[in-house]
């Protein structure tokens, strides 16, 4: 495995097969956790890795340098995945000292026992000479925590990106060339969508400091490093940073006695009449991440459930909560679903959720008693033909 960045800039972080929960997003292709190591007059570690983890971390740079020549940890972001393993390696460092922004070093302060620790408290823009090279710290608040901040190296172009361009993604491989491009973009979406698409225009201004640097290398906390492939993440970032729609439909339905997924397939037969993509999922078999992922870019949605206890269905409701806590943007559509005795709960609850979420209502919602009838599911199949020609709008975009 290729660990080497630059010619003294190694990674020594840890790659997490297994991880298949990270507070909800499903990382069904598990992760790593990148620290990386520069190897000048002064040594600096960048960012460390998740507490269990701490040890391999200890190894690898062990196997590059001596323990005692780390002069600088830098810490990016206190989150624990990248933090949790500073205890032990400042511990394991005996000479460090620790790099961070003010907020970062009171977060941290929060986390862990830190009496014990060197402090250089930086603020944006300064920097912090290692010799041949420099380190400038950008800060990036909201990107995606108050005290996030990037690590430049001028001399290197090379950017230390913390949570930005990061994709949960376990590889045997380091760089974005050495694994298919479509896959990593992928990853890369998913992790945008689940993990910061809350925070759009914050990181569309730090793209907007990012574009004022000399950039050949950008690292990563998570999955690859983009050293081939920069000119694509970047398009992909300026796509996902508005959740600028594509000609694409979404069916999202939960059901009780197939009543509303009656009627969801009705939708979905009507946007397939008009030529645009159209995707279709049930949420007690799909779960959450894979949904936002694809609501990110979608022009028009319809979303049903039927009514339970004068509300909506349990799995539904899970849904849309976690939807509605990243907020995504230009969305359109309508709610639907079956009833009992009572009108009131499914289609009257999800027509709300989507309201809260700012996505335009294109119509009331359509709402079955018991079965669907004919008369019903056809006006299900115009309404779907209705999100059907609203994507096709966004074709030529």
């Amino acid at each position: 495995m290729n660990i080497t960045l630059k010619e003294g800039i190694d990674w020594v972080g840890y790659i997490d097969w297994t991880v298949r929960d990270f507070h909800g997003y499903k990382t069904e292709s598990g992760s790593t956790y990148n620290s990386y190591l520069i190897r000048d007059e002064k040594n600096a570690v960048i960012d460390a890795v998740k507490a269990p983890y701490v040890h391999k971390l200890v190894e690898h740079i062990e196997a590059l340098t001596p323990l005692e020549s780390i002069d600088y940890v830098v810490c990016n972001h206190a989150e624990p995945d990248h933090s949790g393993g500073l205890p032990g390696l400042m511990k394991a460092c005996p000479n460090a000292t620790l790099v961070c922004n003010e907020k970062c070093k009171v977060a941290l302060e929060k986390h862990y026992d830190t009496s014990a620790w060197k402090w250089q408290v930086v603020e944006d823009g300064d920097t912090l000479s290692l010799g041949k090279r420099t380190l400038q710290f950008i800060n990036t608040p909201m990107v995606h925590w108050p005290e996030s901040m990037f690590s430049y190296v001028p001399e290197e172009k090379l950017l230390f990106s913390m949570d930005a361009f990061g994709q949960h993604y376990a590889s045997a491989f380091r760089f974005d060339d050495e694994e298919p491009l479509d896959v990593i973009l992928h990853e890369a979406k998913a992790y945008y969508a689940n993990i910061v698409m809350l925070y759009g225009r914050p990181i569309s201004q730090t793209m907007e400091r990012a574009a004022e640097l000399e950039i050949e290398m950008i690292a990563p906390s998570h999955g690859v490093i983009w050293r081939s492939h920069l000119k694509e993440v970047f398009a992909a970032y300026q796509k996902y940073v508005v959740c600028k729609p594509r000609p694409k439909v979404i069916v999202l339905y939960a059901s009780m006695w197939k009543a509303t997924e009656k009627m969801a397939e009705a939708i979905l037969e009507g946007a397939q009449e008009c030529g645009v993509e159209a995707q279709f999922f049930n949420v007690d078999s799909t779960h959450a991440t894979r949904i936002v992922t694809e609501v990110l870019d979608c022009a028009a949605i319809a979303i049903g459930s039927p009514t339970l206890n004068n509300s909506l269905m349990p799995a539904m409701a899970g849904v849309l909560c976690y939807m509605s806590g990243l907020r995504p943007t230009n969305k359109a559509g309508f709610a639907f679903g079956s009833y009992g005795w009572s009108k009131r709960g499914g289609a009257a609850a999800v027509e709300e959720a989507m309201k809260e979420m700012k996505i335009d209502i294109l119509r009331e919602s359509i709402r079955s008693q018991y079965v669907p009838t004919e008369e019903i599911l056809e006006e299900c199949r115009e309404a779907g033909r209705m999100l059907g020609k609203y994507a096709e709008q966004f074709a030529k975009d």
